[in-house]
């Protein structure tokens, strides 16, 4: 079992788990975005390769096992027991499925916030060239957000689309359950973008009242899973929609069958499958999903693990004592109201982010917003090097 003082030491306990990523000599402040992958999805890409090499065409049956395997950590993620889960390569081929399924001819109206990801951002932002009505409440402040949400759903809404972890801000959105109450009374869907929160800020469906909404993420961030391993989860009455959006897939227990009529789709998560895919991912996936068991890397204690890293990084910060019009951060609320990464708030974050990558620190930055995001394989001096080196270039 893997320990938080063992975590804070130099070399991090864990730093000889990811050579290939080298992160015991790499100032890696990406967490929030790709983390490093311990040395064992190596052997997970090699085992797909191995069984497919001995299969061939015979090795569905292998991937589907490793899918399932993946489906299986959503579900204990989301403290959803026996829920539907589709997998996808990305969160918009799985976006796009779930839009296609409301009814927005009867309902042509969505309602989500001003501070998504590029992947809502940008498919709304087309939708709404189409004639679909979209409307986005301002993310500021987050406290009132869900209030805010859920005063805006009416009869003519299709679907509400909010984060629950705001990808610029860090911010954890609250009081969701208000959200879905809205739209529960409506008959409209909900859908949660919970990928900010796996792995780093423990997210139960049932905690949260969420239990009749969709969410959707990925483990391509702080589940060190790698691209290719995104989830939809299809709340019990997703039973009854049918998306356009389909692929042959998502008939693919009853191929030998000949269709008659309409469409007809699988049970459960495969409703919403899409067709051929690389399942390489998935078993990479599932390597790193034992590696995490093997060394006892829970939701709980990488959230204990992120905070601890998170109060580091604000407090050298704030050491730094730099002009507030030069680069500030939120200091509105304590660390335990964000997620897994520390943003800056600067004019000139990527000039900012630039010159650190010239100095051996990599962050990144989304418009004035300069992010850090610390990972459990980083040791406190690391994290320390890094905020000196931000003083440096400040």
């Amino acid at each position: 079992m893997t320990t938080l003082d063992a975590l804070r030491a130099t070399p991090n306990a864990l730093s000889v788990h990811y050579g290939r990523f080298d992160v015991a000599h790499r100032l890696l402040l990406t967490g929030h975005s790709h983390q490093a992958w311990p040395d064992v999805a190596l052997h997970g890409q090699i085992e797909a390769f191995t069984d497919a090499a001995a299969a061939v065409d015979e090795k569905w049956d292998l991937a589907f096992a490793k899918a399932e395997r993946l489906r299986q950590a959503y579900r204990d993620l989301l403290d959803d027991p026996g829920g539907d889960i589709a997998l996808g390569a990305n969160t918009h081929e799985l976006v796009v499925r779930f839009l296609s399924s409301v009814d927005l001819r009867a309902k042509p109206r969505l309602v989500t916030t001003d501070g998504e990801f590029h992947t809502l951002r940008r498919q709304l932002a087309r939708l709404a060239e189409e004639g679909v009505e979209v409307v986005r409440v301002p993310a500021a402040p987050v406290d009132t957000l869900a209030e805010r949400l859920a005063a805006s759903v009416d009869d003519h809404t299709a679907a509400v689309l909010v984060s629950h972890v705001l990808f610029e801000t860090s911010r954890i959105v609250p009081g969701l359950s208000a959200v879905a109450d809205a739209c529960r009374h409506r008959g409209v869907e909900l859908l949660v973008d919970a990928y900010h929160a796996l792995g780093v800020v423990p997210f139960s469906l049932r905690e949260q009242g969420l239990t009749d909404a969709w969410a959707t993420g990925g483990g391509y961030k702080y589940l060190q899973l790698g691209e290719g391993n995104c989830f939809l989860r299809l709340p019990a009455h997703a039973a009854t929609l049918r998306p356009v959006i389909t692929g042959w897939f998502a008939e693919f227990e009853d191929l030998t069958a000949k269709a008659a009529g309409l469409v007809g789709y699988a049970p459960g998560g495969d409703r919403f499958a899409g067709a051929t895919y690389d399942p390489t991912s998935n078993y990479r996936a599932g390597a790193v999903l034992d590696f995490f068991g093997t060394h006892g890397l829970t939701p709980a204690f990488l959230r204990e693990v992120s905070l601890h890293q998170n109060d580091l990084l604000a407090a050298r910060f704030d050491d730094l004592d730099a002009p507030a019009d030069v680069i500030t951060r939120d200091r509105s609320a304590p660390r335990k109201a964000f997620g897994g990464f520390l943003a800056l708030t600067a004019p000139n974050a990527g000039e900012l982010r630039k010159k650190l990558a010239e100095r051996g620190v990599w962050t990144d930055s989304r418009g004035d917003k300069l992010r850090f995001g610390p990972a459990p394989y980083l040791s406190d001096q690391q994290l320390e090097a890094a905020i000196a080196t931000l003083g440096e270039v400040l």
